[in-house]
C-alpha cells in the first residue's frame, strides 16, 4: 500500500488529514499497530487491549472510526476514552493497564492537520518503531486476525481527576488564575480538574472547537498568548496558564504579563523537587538556558542535558531515574508524585502549588542571572544534507571549543554563552539558538555560527 512516508516522523505520525491521512491509511495504521504488538507477544492467547482517544479536530471522528476498524481487523479489543487531551490517553494506559494506546491528534499543528501518537504498554512508541510500522504497511505485512476485536467505551476522566487530586498538595487557595486552552482538547478536563482542587479559574477559549477560531493553540508563539496576557493584566490575576492543542504542553505568564518560558518553569519546578529529594537527577534539553543547569547544580541536583523530543526524554528519564524533565516547548515531565509523562494540566497544578505559597513568579525568579537569548531560529535546509551540515559545524568547532554533540552541536563560548545548531527530526530545517550575558555577545556568536552554517551548507549543496 502506498502511504505518505513523510507523515511517519520521529515521535508520531502527522500530516494534512484529508490529503495524507485518508481513511484507508488510518485503517492500515491500526491494522499494522495491532499486528506489531501481537507479534511481540505471540505466545500469549489473550487479546490485545488498546486504549484509543481523540482530540476535537474536525477530521478526528473519521480517523477514529477507520483506526478502530483496522485495530479490530488485527484482532485487538479497543477501549474508547472519548474526546480529550493526550495526557488523558497516557493516563488511561496506566490506569487500565492496556497493551498499547493510540491518540488521534494534530497537537499544535494547523486545523487541517491531524495525526497519531502511540504507546507500547506504558512506554513510548517512536523512532525506529514508527519507521518499521510504515515499512510493514508498504510491504503488505498486515495480518488480519481470524476473529475481529471488540470495542467498549470507558470514561476515565473521574479517575484522572482523582489521581491529580491525590498528587496535589494545595487546596482551597484564593490564587487568581486565567486559563487559555486555545479551543484545544484540554479545556474542559483542565477546568474540571482545577475546580476539583478548589480553584476558580477564569476560562478563556476552554470549549473544544477544532477550527481554533480565536487563536492557534501553541503557547510557544507570543502572539498566541496576547489574549491571556491582556486578561491577566485586566483582572489582576496572579498568573495565566495556557495549554497547547492536545494538552501535553504548558505555557505561563506572570502577573505583569511576562512569558515564563519552559526552562524558567523548570527552574521553579526543580527547586521544589530538590527540596524534598536532594541530589535528584533532572533533565533538560539542548535548547534550554545554561542558567537552568547551573541552578539545578546550585541547589544540589544532578543536571542532565538531553536530546529534544518528548519520547526521547521519557525514555532517558526512566534510564536515569530522573524525577523531573522539561523542554523549552513546555513539555514538562513529573516522575515526582506522578507518572513521568508530559501533562500540561498536571504541570499547571504544580505551578499553582508554588504560587500558592505566597510569592509571585517574578519574585521567585528574581535571583536567576539575566541572560539574552534568541528564540528558536529555523533555517530551511534540505533533508538530504541537514545532518551532514550539523556534522560539518561539529567538525569546525571541535578542535577549539567544548562541544556537546548528543543532539546536534551545542557549542560553549565561555562564561555561560553558547550556540546551538541541530537538525530537526520533523522537517527540512536546521534549528539554531544562542545565549550570552549581553545582547552584543549573543549577536556576535550568532553571526559567527550562522556564517559557519552557511559555508558548510554551500559546500555540501555544491558537491
Amino acid at each position: 500500500m502506498k502511504i505518505p512516508r513523510h507523515a511517519f516522523r520521529e515521535y508520531d505520525i502527522r500530516g494534512v488529514a484529508d490529503r495524507d491521512l485518508t481513511s484507508d491509511v488510518a485503517r492500515a495504521i491500526g491494522l499494522a499497530f495491532a499486528t506489531t504488538l501481537a507479534a511481540e507477544r505471540s505466545s500469549s492467547t489473550e487479546r490485545l487491549r488498546i486504549a484509543v482517544g481523540r482530540d476535537g479536530r474536525l477530521s478526528s471522528e473519521r480517523l477514529y472510526e477507520a483506526l478502530l476498524d483496522g485495530l479490530h481487523q488485527g484482532g485487538a479489543n479497543t477501549i474508547g476514552i472519548g474526546i480529550g487531551p493526550t495526557p488523558l490517553l497516557y493516563f488511561a494506559a496506566h490506569h487500565l493497564g492496556t497493551d498499547g494506546a493510540m491518540m488521534i491528534t494534530g497537537s499544535h499543528n494547523p486545523a487541517e492537520d491531524n495525526g497519531f501518537k502511540m504507546m507500547r504498554g506504558k512506554g513510548s512508541f517512536y523512532g525506529p518503531d514508527i519507521q518499521a510500522l510504515a515499512a510493514r504497511i508498504e510491504q503488505g505485512g498486515l495480518d488480519e486476525a481470524g476473529v475481529r476485536g471488540e470495542h467498549r467505551d470507558e470514561d476515565v476522566t473521574p479517575a484522572y481527576v482523582e489521581a491529580v487530586n491525590e498528587a496535589a498538595r494545595l487546596r482551597g487557595t484564593d490564587v487568581r488564575v486565567v486559563v487559555d486552552a486555545g479551543n484545544g482538547s484540554a479545556g474542559p478536563l483542565g477546568i474540571r480538574t482545577l475546580r476539583a482542587l478548589g480553584f476558580d479559574p477564569d476560562p478563556l477559549f476552554c470549549d473544544i472547537d477544532g477550527r481554533f477560531p480565536n487563536h492557534h493553540p501553541d503557547p510557544t508563539v507570543p502572539k498566541n498568548l496576547e489574549a491571556l496576557i491582556a486578561r491577566v493584566r485586566e483582572t489582576g490575576a496572579a498568573l495565566g496558564l495556557a495549554w497547547d492543542g492536545d494538552g501535553d504542553r504548558l505555557g505561563a505568564v506572570d502577573a505583569e504579563g511576562n512569558i515564563i518560558w519552559g526552562d524558567r518553569l523548570m527552574i521553579l519546578f526543580s527547586r521544589e523537587v530538590l527540596r524534598e529529594h536532594p541530589g535528584a537527577a533532572i533533565l533538560g534539553e539542548v535548547k534550554c538556558s545554561e542558567t537552568l543547569y547551573a541552578d539545578i547544580a546550585k541547589h544540589g541536583g544532578r543536571p542532565i542535558v538531553w536530546k529534544t523530543g518528548h519520547s526521547l526524554i521519557k525514555s532517558k528519564m526512566k534510564a536515569e531515574h530522573a524525577l523531573l524533565a522539561g523542554e523549552m516547548s513546555g513539555h514538562l515531565f513529573f516522575a515526582d508524585r506522578y507518572f513521568g509523562y508530559d501533562d500540561g494540566i498536571y504541570a499547571a497544578v504544580r505551578l499553582l502549588e508554588i504560587v500558592g505559597q505566597g510569592e509571585s513568579l517574578a519574585a521567585l525568579l528574581s535571583d536567576v542571572p539575566k541572560t539574552y537569548t534568541t528564540p528558536e531560529l529555523r533555517v530551511d535546509c534540505p533533508d538530504a544534507i541537514k545532518f551532514a551540515v550539523v556534522e560539518g559545524v561539529l567538525a569546525h568547532y571541535r578542535a577549539t571549543h567544548e562541544v556537546l554533540a548528543i543532539d546536534g552541536a551545542r557549542i560553549a563560548f565561555g562564561e555561560g554563552a553558547w550556540g546551538l545548531c541541530r537538525a530537526s527530526n520533523t522537517g527540512p530545517v536546521l534549528v539554531l539558538r544562542f545565549e550570552a550575558a549581553s545582547e552584543a555577545r549573543r549577536d556576535a556568536i550568532r553571526a559567527e555560527v550562522e556564517s559557519v552554517v552557511a559555508a558548510v551548507s554551500a559546500r555540501l549543496s555544491a558537491s
